[in-house]
């Protein structure tokens, strides 16, 4: 399987604070990547380097594509519920349509396939009633749906997921699953969650980050492998289709 990310020896941070350091990982071609770690440990600092948003202060970060180098991928990214300005006037279509504006022409509108595509993305999402409402309307489920759509309207190469179960509508939440599934089967997934027993449930492989990156390949992990990478003891308990996870008692760890 060709590799689409590489980062090679990477340290990142804020101005004289180092949040990352000397991390190394690759991400392949339809891979669904699981990313854990404590608060504070780097993840959405990890995530900004990925996306170009912060550049390291050690290391490098390459992309590929067929196996070649290349300047960068399309990336589509769901962030963080908190992130989002609901209260600004724009309707599902014309946000889902908006993960196509790198490609529109300037000044032009939107080319009859990229508007089908569009459409498609909407129903795929199950918003074919809501296409001319505005986000202000919208539910959290029912934002996040068009946000996904959003993410995945341009036939991203890489889908990264910021915390998407810190919004997830509980009615949609198995749809939304099986979704991403969907996707996987052409588009690489980076998922960061601090709900560990969902990303166990999901992925393909795991990375955990606490300053350091900790990569396992497979999701069968163990407690020990958890309780030594996370810095703090963890214990996984299943719970139906989708597990969850119990922290165990700690007075060393910071949440």
């Amino acid at each position: 399987m060709n590799k689409l990310i590489e980062l090679k020896g990477v340290t990142a941070g804020y101005e004289n604070k180092i949040v990352l350091r000397n991390i190394s990982l690759d991400v392949e071609e339809k891979d669904f990547l699981g990313i854990i770690g404590p608060n504070g440990g780097g993840k959405t600092t990890l995530l900004k380097v990925i996306l170009g948003l912060l550049p390291p202060e050690q290391g490098t970060i390459r992309f590929f594509l067929d196996g070649e180098e290349t300047e960068k991928l399309k990336i589509g990214y769901l962030p963080q519920m908190s992130n989002i300005d609901r209260k600004f006037p724009i309707s599902v279509h014309e946000v889902v349509a908006s993960g196509l504006a790198s490609e529109k022409p300037r000044f032009r509108g939107y080319r009859p396939e990229q508007l089908q595509r569009v459409d498609e993305v909407i129903r795929q999402m199950g918003l074919e009633d809501l296409r001319k409402r505005s986000i202000a309307e919208l539910s959290g489920g029912q934002l996040q749906r068009v946000l996904l759509g959003r993410s995945i309207v341009s036939h991203p190469h890489v889908l990264i997921l910021d915390e998407p179960n810190s919004y997830v509508d509980k009615r949609f939440e198995s749809k939304f699953y099986q979704l991403l599934t969907e996707i996987n089967r052409e588009s690489a997934i980076i998922l960061v969650s601090h709900d560990i027993g969902t990303v166990l449930s999901m992925v393909k492989n795991i990375a955990c980050v606490n300053e350091t990156l900790h990569y396992h390949s497979g999701a069968d992990v163990s407690a020990d492998w958890l309780n030594e990478k996370y810095a703090c003891p963890i214990e996984l308990v299943g719970h139906g289709n989708l597990p969850h996870r119990v922290l165990k008692n700690h007075e060393h760890c910071s949440e």
